[in-house]
């Protein structure tokens, strides 16, 4: 877990907001303390890479779907692409994006706000990029010096609206690693 307690806290904020301002049909489905996650929650069942459904649009206004790694670091999701890849060009024209993990039944966190380029032209000045670079080098078990990281773009996803959702969070905390 790499979150500290003020992000925890945020987290927490962010999802009781978000499904407080919630549709009354999804308020019929996510229902607190029964079929939500609270921010400890989420924190434990994104740990590692998760593989997110993500959703760009083109210019002509048109949706887009495809698939990233995610890595939940923080409270916000960290995502990557090739920089000539169509998401990477949508994202720098329009940077809003919706980012949703699903394990069938069982998990949705369902997000939505806009990307913060962490390397944008292979340098940055965000502070948190060495870090979140030492993170997916070793996850990758990459080399720091590997052309990969100078052809990849990494945001962040600073969310505008998060809810996380479990038809039985107790069974699948009990499938989670311990914290």
């Amino acid at each position: 877990m790499f979150e500290t307690p003020d992000e925890l806290h945020s987290l927490q904020v962010l999802l009781d907001t978000s499904w407080a301002g919630s549709s009354s049909h999804l308020k019929s489905i996510i229902r607190p303390g029964e079929r939500t996650l609270d921010a400890e929650q989420v924190v434990r069942v994104c740990q590692g890479m998760c593989t997110l459904a993500i959703a760009t649009v083109t210019r002509r206004g048109e949706p887009r779907i495809s698939g990233a790694d995610g890595h939940f670091l923080h409270g916000r999701w960290i995502i990557g692409t090739d920089r000539q890849a169509a998401k990477a060009r949508h994202l720098a024209a329009r940077p809003g994006i919706s980012a949703t993990f699903m394990h069938g039944e069982q998990l949705g966190i369902f997000t939505h706000g806009h990307v913060v380029p962490l390397n944008p032209e292979g340098t940055s000045n965000d502070p948190t990029w060495p870090t979140v670079r030492d993170y997916l080098v070793d996850h990758y078990d990459g080399d720091g010096d590997d052309p990969f990281w100078n052809e990849s773009i990494w945001y962040r996803i600073d969310p505008s609206w998060m809810v996380a959702y479990s038809v039985d969070p107790v069974g699948l905390l009990d499938q989670q690693p311990s914290a």
